[in-house]
């Protein structure tokens, strides 16, 4: 026992087995569909990339080729690097634009590119913005500004202003246990509206919160997706676009058809791929992410390395628990 708790829409898709990677056909970028009000949407399974590292913890690049490639092959409908999951704020600039630049020419206009400016700085975070635009992204994921604490008008302040220079559209990044400050409904309520910010990645669980998102934003050109990969079918079964994922570094192809089927209606497919997976989503999340995501990368064989510090490497306990749920999915 663990000690766990425990578009018009186009399918060419070919359901295969779940083997890690198998997929021998693309589903071609992120996908959008028309909602019953007409209003074009963007949905998908976005894998939060982590940034992997050589042995002298300098940026591992043909590690981080591999692993775009191999998140393609999966047919994952976009990429989300330089998060916190990527490690973004032990990232030097250099590093930051060179992660991003990896990831744009590897993904090759076949998945879409959503990098996070994981910045609480205001000029930071719109050069980030434009940064990303010019390297050929096809979003910007944005950091509520972390640490400053900053009340509910500042936070709208903050994504206007951002979003009135971006280049490319804006998804915001609810994050309340990183930032310390939520980000509320009625601030949505705002934001909905403003015509370059076109989605959330929203890591608070309650489902109430989300389900409240979900009915400011209906008829209108607003998706809202889930940052954990524990609510992502619950999300989704009630009318979420889809997911940024841990798990996706992993298990690429469980998220994409979590979100595949969903959109195709076949809620009792995904509900059980959610179940046979929904221990190790857990655990992905032991300690601090991306600790147990980067040592599942390292008993399944692939590129990770280690973690900068302040963080360290998943104790022990943790690790176990991690192999014995990776090997009960024949994952390693």
């Amino acid at each position: 026992m663990s000690n766990l708790d425990g578009f018009d829409i186009e399918f060419s898709v070919c359901y295969k087995s779940l083997n890690l990677f198998g997929r021998q056909e693309n589903n071609l970028a992120a996908k959008h569909y028309q909602s019953a009000e007409g209003v074009k949407m963007l949905s998908g399974a976005f894998t939060l990339l982590i940034t992997p590292f050589n042995k002298n913890m300098t940026l591992d690049e043909e590690g981080l080729k591999s692993l775009v490639r191999l998140q393609v092959k999966s047919g994952i409908h976009g990429l989300a690097p330089l998060g916190v999951t990527g490690e973004s704020p032990l990232l030097s600039e250099e590093e930051i634009k060179r992660v991003a630049e990896i990831v744009v020419q590897e993904a090759d206009g076949k998945c879409r590119v959503a990098p996070d400016t994981c910045s609480n700085n205001l000029d930071q975070t719109i050069k980030r913005v434009q940064l990303y635009a010019d390297l050929g992204c096809d979003y910007a994921v944005v950091f509520a500004p972390f640490l400053v604490k900053p009340t509910q008008a500042g936070i709208i302040a903050f994504y206007e202003t951002v979003a009135k220079s971006a280049k490319i559209p804006v998804i915001i990044h609810n994050s309340p246990d990183r930032v310390g400050v939520n980000i509320e409904p009625k601030t949505y309520a705002r934001l909905i509206d403003h015509e370059n910010i076109i989605a959330t990645k929203d890591g608070k669980k309650e489902m109430d919160h989300l389900a409240k998102i979900l009915s400011l934003a209906r008829g209108k050109s607003f998706n809202v997706f889930t940052g954990k990969d524990t609510t992502a079918y619950p999300l989704m079964s009630f009318g979420g676009s889809g997911v940024f994922t841990v798990a996706g570094n992993i298990v690429p192809e469980v998220m994409r058809d979590v979100v595949d089927y969903c959109l195709r209606g076949e809620f009792n497919k995904a509900r059980e791929i959610h179940y046979t997976y929904y221990e190790l989503f857990e655990a992905l999340r032991l300690e601090t992410n991306p600790m147990a995501v980067k040592e599942a990368l390292a008993l399944m064989g692939l590129p990770g390395g280690g973690l900068r510090l302040p963080l360290t490497r998943l104790s022990e306990p943790n690790r176990e628990i991690l192999q014995r749920l990776l090997k009960e999915r024949q994952l390693i």
